[in-house]
């Protein structure tokens, strides 16, 4: 099992930037793919990107490619996920989430262990 923790939301206007991370323990981080998910009040959790164990391939919805970067950085155990450009409309609470089945990289069925979410507010 992987514990994770996110940090790095806020209150930020339309057009800004944030830096979210997810820090990951456990010996096993760098042979999970990772992912990002999203909440927003009154909405099923959707998928926002992920990325392999490798970190070479990437995978991200069509609402944010384009303005979102998902990387990792196995040495610190730690993911990332740049937004920039951001809208109202992605306000919500970001979730970073492990994948062990190397595969479902889309969807939350296929995620093993979640962090506890941080809140993402984006004002107009």
């Amino acid at each position: 099992q992987v514990q994770l923790v996110e940090s790095g939301g806020g209150l930020v206007q339309a057009g800004g930037s944030l830096r979210l991370s997810c820090a990951a323990s456990g010996r096993t981080f760098s042979t999970y793919a990772m992912g990002w998910f999203r909440q927003a009040p009154g909405k099923e959790r959707e998928f926002v990107a992920a990325i392999t164990w490798s970190g070479g391939i990437t995978y991200y919805a069509d609402s944010v490619k384009g303005r979102f970067t998902i990387s990792r950085d196995k040495a610190k155990n730690t993911a990332y996920l740049q937004m920039n450009s951001l809208k109202p409309e992605d306000t919500a609470v970001y979730y970073c989430a492990a994948n062990r089945r190397g595969y479902g990289f889309t969807r939350t069925e296929s995620y093993d262990d979640w962090g506890q979410g941080t809140q993402v507010t984006v004002s107009s």
